[in-house]
């Protein structure tokens, strides 16, 4: 399975984005669906993750309430909606796929290659 992520850009603080993972090669039918991010000089960290069916989500503290993770109606496609952005949002995002919902990478066997998001003041 390959994922390729899309949907990053420049935005102004206060702005949104939505980013977007979609699978070739395979399904992501029967997966939990993870997004990660990186930030320059920093650890890659969890940002949020939903089960195969889209019936539990999860959220790092520094973005609930502002992001929502969704899964498109073919299973195959994940979006991440990004309002309220912050500059601290700054960073590489990164999907991935993994067979049990997890908030750390080791969970997800699959990985996207990322796409760059950057908020400006």
């Amino acid at each position: 399975v390959q994922l390729q992520a899309s949907g990053g850009g420049l935005v102004q603080a206060g702005g949104s984005l939505r980013l977007s993972c979609a699978a070739s090669g395979g399904t992501l039918s029967n997966y939990v669906m993870g997004w990660f991010r990186q930030a320059p000089g920093k650890e890659r960290e969890f940002v949020a993750a939903i089960t195969w069916n889209g019936g539990s989500t999860y959220y790092a503290d520094s973005v609930k309430g502002r992001f929502t993770i969704s899964r498109g109606n073919a299973k195959n496609t994940v979006y991440l909606q990004m309002n309220s952005l912050k500059l601290e949002d700054t960073a590489v995002y990164y999907c991935a796929a993994g067979r049990v919902a997890s908030r750390s990478e080791s969970g997800y066997v699959y990985w996207g290659q990322g796409t760059q998001v950057t908020v400006s003041s």
